[in-house]
């Protein structure tokens, strides 16, 4: 390990950037270029890497943004891509990563947390990081009559529509007073590249962009970008059929006017906190769009 290089900024080198790309896509099958190219890889995510020669070969990257906590503003650190690739393992490569990230940031934020697959949830409770279960939030929904088509599909291919997208979510409100992240753009950017790209649409009557899917009777919805406070009876109105049945949400919902049931979210990844002083909220669903 003595020989290997530590490197945190290479946005600029092509040709680790490339490595970069190569061991995300080897591990996660993700690719950062285009997020690259199109200006989202900000200040906010950060690697923290191991280099051997031109090749990155591990890697913990930090996102730098708040959480909104019932009203009050947190600072946290999440973590993400964390990977080594396959000739280097079992080194301490990640562990030594993970320890430049605790001494980097441990006293400066609330909180630093991650998403970890269920192969690894032995590693990160060895740096103090403790499991939190997250809640799924759904109600069950039949739309009382049908709405007059309203909806615009996003096509993040034309530079228009793309832009269009990065100024509303650059301007846009908190999605939940009682649990929610900001400062997360380039996340969401993201997202709307990679993960959700035909899921995008705009609804002009109430000005905001809902990221969601159809699936059977079911409505997932990933996000809902506005600038203003949202009449949410009247969105789900607007993306709703005769055919739906149920709408969840993969955010924390926060909407007054309507019940809203919960149960224990049972995803394929699991939530891991270290918090300095204060506790991590119960009953809540980090937004699947700014998950790292």
């Amino acid at each position: 390990m003595e020989q290997l290089q530590f490197i945190t900024d290479y946005q600029k080198n092509d040709v680790l950037r490339k490595s970069f790309n190569e061991l995300a896509n080897h591990i996660f099958g993700i690719d950062f270029e285009e997020w690259y190219q199109k200006g989202y890889w900000d200040g906010h995510y950060i690697p923290f890497s191991y280099v051997d020669g031109n090749h990155v070969i591990a890697n913990v990257s930090v996102n730098l943004l708040n959480l909104l906590i019932d009203g009050e503003r947190k600072i946290a650190v999440q973590i993400g891509t964390v990977m080594t690739h396959s000739d280097y393992r079992n080194k301490g490569l990640s562990g030594a990563l993970m320890r430049k990230v605790m001494a980097e940031y441990e006293g400066k934020c609330d909180f630093i947390y991650l998403f970890a697959n269920q192969s690894v949830l032995d590693f990160y409770p060895k740096f103090g990081f403790k499991a939190v279960e997250e809640d799924e939030f759904s109600i069950d929904f039949k739309a009382e009559e049908a709405s007059p088509a309203n909806i615009r599909k996003l096509d993040i291919k034309n530079p228009k529509d793309l832009n269009f997208i990065h100024q509303f979510v650059s301007e846009r409100a908190p999605l939940s007073q009682k649990f929610c992240t900001e400062n997360a753009i380039g996340v969401l950017m993201f997202y709307c590249l990679s993960v959700f790209p035909n899921d995008i649409y705009f609804i002009e009557k109430e000005n905001v962009i809902v990221l969601f899917k159809k699936e059977h009777d079911h409505i997932h919805i990933f996000d809902i970008v506005s600038k203003n406070e949202i009449d949410i009876q009247q969105i789900l109105c607007e993306i709703s059929d005769d055919a739906t049945r149920k709408i969840i949400f993969h955010y924390t919902p926060d909407y007054p006017n309507i019940q809203i049931g919960r149960k224990k979210y049972s995803g394929s990844e699991v939530l891991f906190v270290k918090s300095n002083n204060d506790s991590f909220p119960r009953h809540i669903k980090h937004p699947i769009t700014s998950q790292a």
